[in-house]
């Protein structure tokens, strides 16, 4: 249980969850806590009951604590190790939060859902999630600040909650918190693999089973520019189903287990089918695009949302750029996926 010392108007929320204007803010401007330890988290960590409490990552909540900025009542320092006790008090001063320093720019993507606590977003191909050297401008991340511009406090910065990513040449669903509370369940989701994933792609050639499982461990290869199966690479598990093919092609649908990178990529290669568009794997194959496109698409996307505790699923329509490719190699294909989030 947690109180605060400042004083503001009662919004009907949970103190910590969004209170302002735009229903997007995560605390006030100054924060002062009393933590008050109640049974359920008597014998844990420290830096686990701030971070459970306040909607933070274990590893912010412990530099809080180094920091001395949580304090036993009586003005002792403690360490993020002690265990807390029943009906002790812990006061917790949060740093104002810093601003993301970032210009807010007009990016397309589509919004599928979005409430106080999430954004479900439809991010086109071409577009990369977040900020890196050679895309500083443009991404993502560019686009949530200028579309949502009151976004909350992730660990100490106003920023979007960005908990997974997509490729850039790969569209489809994403999900983004909105505060702090939200990105650590969300991180929890995906972390326990409670997160579903489904995927769309198209293939070269026909698999040799029409459905399976690959479980082959990816790591970084050889030239370090790419992904590629090895055996001390990190587990990896994707499944997959055909739904179509001909003496070409196969289009289909894959669950991934796991989220590393490129892995539907780097595992069709790996049977033999590499995705088509893939010029990094699949280079000296026939490319029907123009410009650096996969033909990989986030369909699906189901999780526990972070507030409600429901188990709620998105799905999103198939772009144009491949329902069209696929209306070339098989029409009737093509007209039933328009149907959204069915075949």
């Amino acid at each position: 249980m947690r109180t605060p010392s400042n004083t503001w108007e009662d919004s009907g929320r949970e103190y910590g969850d969004d209170i302002t204007e735009a229903g997007t803010g995560d605390r006030p401007a100054s924060d002062s806590y009393s933590l008050v330890v109640t049974p359920d988290m008597s014998g844990h960590r420290l830096d686990y009951a701030v971070s459970r409490e306040l909607g933070i990552s274990r590893a912010y909540a412990q530099n809080l604590i180094k920091s001395g900025l949580v304090k036993h009542t009586g003005d002792r320092r403690v360490k993020p190790s002690i265990k807390v006790e029943d009906g002790e008090i812990y006061d917790i001063a949060l740093p104002p939060p810093e601003k993301l320093d970032l210009e807010p720019e007009e990016v397309p993507f589509g919004v599928v859902y979005s409430d106080d606590d999430i954004i479900v977003v439809d991010k086109p191909a071409g577009v990369v999630v977040h900020p890196a050297p050679g895309h500083f401008h443009g991404t993502l991340v560019h686009g949530l600040l200028y579309r949502f511009p009151g976004f909350g406090n992730m660990n100490g910065v106003m920023r979007p909650g960005i908990v997974h990513r997509l490729d850039a040449t790969t569209s489809g669903l994403m999900v983004v918190a909105r505060n702090g509370r939200a990105m650590e369940k969300l991180y929890v989701e995906f972390k326990s693999r409670r997160v579903e994933k489904t995927y769309l792609f198209l293939c070269h050639g026909t698999p040799k089973d029409a459905r399976a499982r690959i479980d082959l461990p990816i790591g970084r290869d050889a030239g370090g520019k790419k992904m590629t199966v090895r055996e001390d690479g990190r587990a990896s598990v994707t499944d997959y189903e055909i739904i179509w093919s001909n003496s070409e092609y196969s289009f289909g649908r894959c669950v991934i287990h796991t989220g590393r990178t490129h892995q539907i990529r780097v595992h069709m290669k790996a049977i033999g089918c590499p995705l088509v568009g893939d010029s990094l794997y699949a280079s000296s194959r026939n490319n029907p695009f123009t410009g650096n496109r996969v033909f990989l698409h986030s369909w699906r996307l189901a999780f526990t949302h972070p507030t409600s505790g429901k188990r709620v699923s998105y799905s999103s329509f198939i772009p144009g750029d491949l329902a069209n490719l696929l209306t070339r190699l098989r029409r009737p294909l093509a007209t039933t996926l328009n149907q959204r989030g069915s075949f």
